[in-house]
């Protein structure tokens, strides 16, 4: 029988926080059996604890939101993936702020950091939740469909469909979750350039810039446009008839953005409370029907 996870020694991290711009520090720590992920906001009287499941999402605009319904904490996807992939079980994270840092937009510091400090089994078994049947969701406004199927273990496959052919739709996939350090962890976050102006003036991504986001630019738009825009991202103007990527590091992988939406599948399914055995055949995924998947997974639970 597999048994239960959790870290061997606590890390921290630092950073900017992509939607607040603030400087924040999560802390990783170990947690006792059976109990689950969990966040609690250390510069709130108290220090409140939110239970990181799939019904305490509140918002999915730009990430997943946690709350317990007077405190929130943002940007928490990436850290939960790497700690899913892991496979640990139990993990107390205590974060200074209302999001965990961007770091470099992936989960590749939190990858690093946990196998530096090392895994520890625990006694109590894992509570794998099983799949006897097929399940799906479907977003007849997006176009998105998420599938999971029965199977003996978790992997998951991606397809990301893009609205103009300057970027051509692109395919991941991640049958064994050890490869997730080398093949999933190093992909980047991306924004599309036309939706710069609408997160901006929502007063999100104020942290955002080319080290921790690839931009992608795929529908061209006027000149003049492109150009306050380009000033707002605080980067070079550039030719509005040049479609493609924008970003100071090269592309891991031509498939970067894909891998990163795998990415984004597992952080979100890792708040469905037990590892999954399944196949998850997800299109065009986003934060919101990746939780309402999770949702669903959840009322099989109960």
């Amino acid at each position: 029988m597999t048994k239960q996870r959790t870290l061997k020694d606590s890390f921290t991290l630092s950073g900017k926080g992509l939607h607040t711009g603030l400087n924040l520090t999560v802390e990783f720590c170990p947690a006792p059996e059976n109990y689950g992920y969990k966040v609690q906001r250390v510069d709130v009287e108290g220090a409140p604890l939110i239970d990181a499941l799939a019904e305490n999402v509140t918002e999915t605009q730009r990430g997943t939101v946690l709350s317990n319904g007077t405190e929130r904490v943002s940007t928490v996807e990436h850290g939960f993936s790497a700690l899913y992939a892991l496979g640990i079980d139990n993990c107390l994270m205590k974060v200074n702020g209302p999001e965990f840092p961007i770091l470099e937009g992936s989960a590749k510091l939190y990858v690093e950091n946990i196998l530096r400090v090392g895994i520890v089994e625990q006694e109590a078994k894992k509570d794998y939740l099983v799949l006897t049947e097929p399940l799906e969701y479907r977003d007849e406004k997006s176009g998105s469909v998420l599938r999971i199927e029965p199977a003996e273990k978790f992997s998951v496959s991606v397809l990301v469909s893009f609205e103009q052919s300057a970027i051509s739709d692109q395919h991941a996939e991640l049958t064994d979750m050890k490869d997730f350090p080398t093949e999933i962890a190093p992909s980047r976050t991306f924004v599309f350039v036309r939706d710069v102006e609408p997160l901006l003036a929502a007063g999100l991504i104020k942290g955002g810039d080319l080290d921790n986001s690839i931009v992608l630019y795929e529908r061209e738009m006027p000149q003049d446009r492109y150009d306050r825009l380009a000033d707002a991202m605080k980067i070079p103007r550039m030719d509005a008839k040049k479609l493609g990527y924008i970003n100071h590091r090269p592309l891991v992988w031509d498939n970067e953005p894909a891998r990163h939406k795998l990415l984004d599948v597992i952080g979100d399914m890792a708040l469905v409370g037990r590892p999954i055995r399944g196949r998850i055949i997800a299109s065009r995924p986003g934060h919101r029907v990746n939780n309402q998947l999770a949702r669903m997974l959840r009322d099989k639970l109960k």
